[in-house]
């Protein structure tokens, strides 16, 4: 079946970096359009950046120039790097692949100030 395991979140203090992983496995992992999206209680979940088959990337406008999305397809993985963390940027970071969508299970990212 699909997987979608995202790793690499916790604590960190504002201005510092994280890096998320995500592994993917059950889909054809280079033809997906992968994502990472966040989400925060009461709020709806928001695209942070997403990468395309060939490697394009965009970013949502308040993290474009800090975080840098990436993936490798000889590992299935897709990587969201975190540069210059803020405390709005605290927040449930989920993995995405489309289409069909596939949803990790989440992590938790808390930038404390």
């Amino acid at each position: 079946q699909v997987q979608l395991v995202e790793s690499g979140g916790g604590l960190v203090q504002a201005g510092g970096s994280l890096t998320l992983s995500c592994a993917a496995s059950g889909i054809i992992f280079r033809i997906m359009i992968m994502g990472w999206y966040r989400q925060t209680p009461g709020k709806q979940r928001e695209l942070v950046a997403r990468i395309s088959t060939a490697g394009t990337p965009t970013y949502s406008d308040s993290v474009k120039g800090r975080f840098t999305i990436s993936r490798d397809n000889a590992k299935n993985t897709v990587y969201l790097q975190m540069n210059s963390l803020k405390p709005e940027d605290t927040a449930v970071y989920y993995c995405k692949a489309a289409s069909p969508d596939f949803w990790g299970q989440g992590t938790q990212v808390t930038v404390s100030s």
